[in-house]
């Protein structure tokens, strides 16, 4: 959040700023919404990324000792820790619930292979699956120029696989439009038993005018769950990943 979050030339703005030195607009409950047509940024390709890493202070990073309490652990050289599989057993997905204006409703996600079509419906493409949380994350692709097409689009994270781990990362999804600041949503509510997050809602309202609205609504279930808190109505089944070698 900015240093002069909510003032701008006396007035109220819309958004929270995000750190001053960036290019970016953060969504938080206080401002949960944005008009990409306002922005003139609903045409093109809407990039959305989902990044992650450990919290250091859960995977026993440096630490303060006091030094009347513990005068030769203080002195101890503080443990190098990285972030590799063996310390968090994470994999996080990025996916997304498309309803078209014709009716048609599915999934785009990695799981089942549904990484959808940027060029046709439904106009949204998963780039592919990061399972270790490398630095790049994965990527999502949405085609305004077919907006037109387009009722809602439901961003979601889920955890596919292990321990429910949403308060041991820093999870964070950024949409980059084709013109303008990129937009944050940091997933920073302390959840340790959820397993999926409906993280942002890009949908169609009156006027023909894109806004893109925060979610950030943690459930302890899967993508079903989130089905029946948005009523998108389609059938569940489980599934699975093939294994990968890292």
């Amino acid at each position: 959040m900015g240093l002069f979050d909510g003032l701008r030339r006396g007035q109220d703005v819309q958004f929270d700023s995000g750190h001053a030195a960036t290019n970016a607009i953060e969504l938080t409950k206080r401002r949960a919404q944005i008009s990409l047509t306002k922005q003139d940024a609903a045409t093109g390709h809407l990039r959305v990324n989902l990044s992650w890493r450990m919290r250091t202070s859960d995977i026993g990073g440096p630490q303060r000792e006091s030094l009347l309490r513990h005068p030769f652990r203080a002195l101890k050289p503080p443990e190098v820790v990285g972030h590799s599989q063996s310390m968090v057993n994470v994999d996080l997905d990025l996916g997304c619930l498309y309803e078209l204006q014709d009716g048609t409703k599915g999934v785009v996600q990695p799981l089942g292979g549904y990484f959808g079509d940027v060029n046709a419906a439904p106009y949204v493409k998963l780039s592919g699956d990061d399972r270790f949380g490398s630095g790049s994350g994965e990527t999502m692709y949405i085609n305004l120029d077919h907006r037109d097409n387009i009722k809602r689009l439901l961003v979601f994270v889920y955890i596919y696989d292990q321990t429910p781990a949403f308060d041991r990362t820093h999870a964070s999804v950024t949409l980059y439009p084709s013109s303008g600041p990129r937009i944050e949503i940091h997933l920073d509510e302390r959840q340790p038993q959820a397993r999926s997050c409906a993280v942002v809602m890009i949908e169609k309202i009156k006027n023909d005018e894109i806004i893109v609205r925060r979610e950030a609504k943690f459930v302890y279930g899967f993508q079903a769950e989130l089905d029946r808190l948005y009523g998108w109505g389609l059938q569940w089944g489980r599934g699975y990943k093939t294994k990968v070698e890292r």
